[in-house]
């Protein structure tokens, strides 16, 4: 099975924190999401996924979230150019949505992310 790299993934409290305050947010149907583009241009692209206590009590879903968007990242990651962009999805709808419908927001993300970059 493949899995996201450590490399690919965003931490560290510095980092987020620069990524919430700086970054640009959107909104899609089921997501809400943060990116920021880096000064630095040659790294790799990372990303943080957070699904809130409050619309999801039981751990078991919010992680069942979790791994969806974090599958539906990586599947598609080759949209987006390696270029040191950081990404914040948070998930943001009352309903656990299907992994397809998830994969179809991700997608449409990326590509909003992808053609800002190019501007």
């Amino acid at each position: 099975m493949d899995t996201l790299p450590k490399s690919e993934r965003l931490r560290g409290k510095i980092a987020v924190s620069a990524l919430m305050s700086k970054g640009r947010w959107g909104f899609t149907h089921g997501l809400k999401y943060c990116y920021l583009h880096n000064e630095v241009q040659d790294g790799p692209n990372r990303i943080i996924v957070s699904v809130p206590k409050r619309l999801f009590k039981r751990a078991v879903k919010r992680n069942l979230l979790k791994r969806r968007l974090r599958e539906a990242y990586r599947t598609q990651k080759s949209l987006l150019e390696p270029s040191a962009t950081d990404i914040l999805f948070l998930y943001n709808s009352k309903e656990v949505i299907d992994f397809q419908s998830l994969k179809e927001e991700v997608e449409t993300i990326l590509k909003r992310i992808s053609n800002e970059g190019q501007l």
